[in-house]
């Protein structure tokens, strides 16, 4: 993300041959097409017919597996590690299947979901027979598929290894994992060991490159936060450094955003199992808005529990994203894209005014402090107080995320909107070519998040209402006939902003330009593809949690 100043982005246009198409639903066939070549998003039991071509000199091969995990039946219950074992190899039999499939397509790195070998749900005490005892890859050199009986207690680091040696690909996959301590240590927990929520990384050898240890737990009481962050990255042959974390630290300054300080770090690989939460943090939603904000690749794995809310994964560019989300197939989905070792982002115009449209230029002064008034439309300038003000819809308040947001409705075709909340104002100034029956609002928060986690956030959104009252504003919406054009925009005191587009259907957009521009960032689009279910702007002020 930008940091303050005078500095707008316009995407670069895509290529026309650059197709990609996701529908949902279990019986029909999922297809991606890239520069014209096949790329398959399959599921475990289905076929592959189009074989994907390496572009060695820019491109390589990644896939990610959204995983269905067979889950134990009573997680708080005592077993034992031949029991344990039982269950996990159930999963990594599935995942097993995946790198065979993935193989085949020349896929060079694989990311498999948080918590889909050992499930969740469990005690400290209850989950220790799952977890692996892992040696540090910066102490010992080891290749588990090699050297299987070196250390004891690491049958699921084997197996991992052993499918990376097989499919001849880089593999990240998350596990627990046991440390012990001594009581000499002031951090040693009483009953002896750390344990943690950890993901491995092996490469096509077999061999232990580099493991991670999650730092943000999300209400997860078997397992430790490691005394010391992890700030993990790993080098591949076919595409330079990545980075790694696990799922809610996507939210926070360490590790994620201090990664991404390291210019050379242009892949991130996000094991996850995160529950979906609209109108502003579905999976694919929030891994979308890291992949434009950062200009990084972003290869992310989730488990798939539509019952519980879960799914969302994706092989996302700051361009493109190729993505699955799917509330209704009981089924895990592999998702195999051709990725640029040099992500393009969003190119940075100045205030170019050459080729500059009617809605930027009228943008660009309402920013300058030039009144708007409906006359605008046809170039007349208006003098005094902005006439809008006048007839000024009234602000209300609604949860939205649990939050307290203020909000003003969008009535009308077209218009220019403020709201404000604490030091936060935004500003929509929209058209629409057709009027839906539907209650859109314009929202703004900014304060310290307190449910399901504490830290704190600027967000400016526009969204579609669940039904016509204010009340129904912030709830949870995946279908909608709005279509607008529009500028979001908003004057944070942050530079970490997620911009976000989500379409009916569950359907992700790119926006056609953003950036900062007098001190207020902004999102401009035009020519949704569907009806507009979100689009925000989600600051994170990591200094005030």
């Amino acid at each position: 993300v930008s940091g303050g100043g005078g500095t707008s982005w316009r995407r670069r246009p895509v290529p026309s041959r650059l197709m990609v198409c996701i529908m949902s639903g279990a019986s029909r066939q999922l297809a991606l097409l890239l520069c014209g070549c096949c790329v398959a998003a399959l599921g475990a039991q289905a076929e592959e017919r189009c074989p994907a071509e390496r572009h060695q000199a820019a491109q390589y091969v990644a896939a990610v597996y959204e995983h269905r995990s067979i889950l134990s039946p009573n997680p708080l219950a005592l077993t034992s590690r031949k029991q344990a074992l039982e269950l996990m190899n159930q999963n990594l039999d599935i995942y097993e299947q995946q790198v065979t499939i993935a193989a085949q397509k020349g896929v060079q790195i694989i990311v498999f979901p948080e918590d889909g070998i050992h499930g969740f749900n469990f005690t400290r005490t209850s989950i220790y027979p799952f977890l692996d005892f892992l040696p540090s890859p910066y102490l010992v050199r080891w290749n588990p598929c090699l050297e299987p009986h070196r250390f004891h207690d690491t049958e699921v680091l084997q197996r991992l290894s052993c499918m990376a040696v097989k499919g001849e690909m880089f593999l990240v996959a998350n596990l627990g994992t046991k440390q012990p301590c001594h009581s000499s240590d002031p951090g040693c927990p009483n009953d002896g060991r750390y344990q943690y929520n950890t993901n491995v990384v092996f490469s096509s050898n077999g061999t232990l490159v580099d493991s991670y240890r999650k730092q943000n737990l999300y209400f997860e009481a078997a397992f430790n936060t490691p005394l010391e962050v992890d700030r993990i990255t790993f080098d591949t042959p076919f595409a330079g450094k990545f980075g790694i974390f696990t799922c809610f630290d996507i939210l926070f300054f360490d590790p994620a955003v201090r990664l991404l300080r390291d210019s050379e770090v242009k892949h991130v690989v996000y094991p996850t199992a995160w529950m979906n939460q609209l109108p502003l943090l579905a999976a694919i939603q929030i891994q979308r808005g890291f992949a434009i904000a950062f200009g990084v690749n972003f290869l992310a794995a989730n488990i798939h529990h539509p019952s519980l809310g879960m799914t969302g994964s994706g092989i996302h560019t700051p361009l493109k994203s190729f993505w699955h989300h799917d509330m209704e197939s009981p089924e895990g989905h592999l998702i195999i894209a051709q990725v640029a070792k040099n992500p393009q982002g969003l190119i940075g115009t100045g205030n170019a005014t050459g080729k500059m449209d009617p809605s930027h230029s009228k943008f660009l002064k309402i920013l300058a402090g030039d009144p708007y008034s409906e006359k605008d439309a046809q170039d007349v300038h208006c003098d005094g107080a902005p006439k809008w003000n006048t007839n000024a819809p009234p602000t209300f308040n609604s949860e939205m995320m649990y939050d307290n947001f203020t909000l003003v409705p969008v009535w009308g075709k077209e218009g220019y909107l403020q709201v404000c909340a604490n030091s936060l104002c935004c500003h929509l100034l929209y058209q629409r070519p057709t009027l839906s029956k539907e209650l859109y609002a314009l929202g703004v928060f900014d304060g310290l998040h307190t449910v399901h986690g504490t830290y704190y956030v600027q967000v400016c959104a526009l969204v579609k209402c669940g039904g016509l009252g204010f009340e129904t504003c912030g709830q949870e919406v995946t279908e909608a006939a709005g279509i607008f054009e529009f500028h979001l925009w908003g004057n944070f005191s942050t530079s970490y902003i997620f911009p976000m587009l989500l379409t009916s259907g569950m359907t992700l957009e790119t926006p056609d330009q953003l950036g900062w521009e007098n001190d207020h960032y902004f999102l401009r689009k035009s020519e949704l593809s569907s009806g507009l279910v979100t689009a925000a702007l989600y600051g994170r002020l990591h200094e005030k949690d």
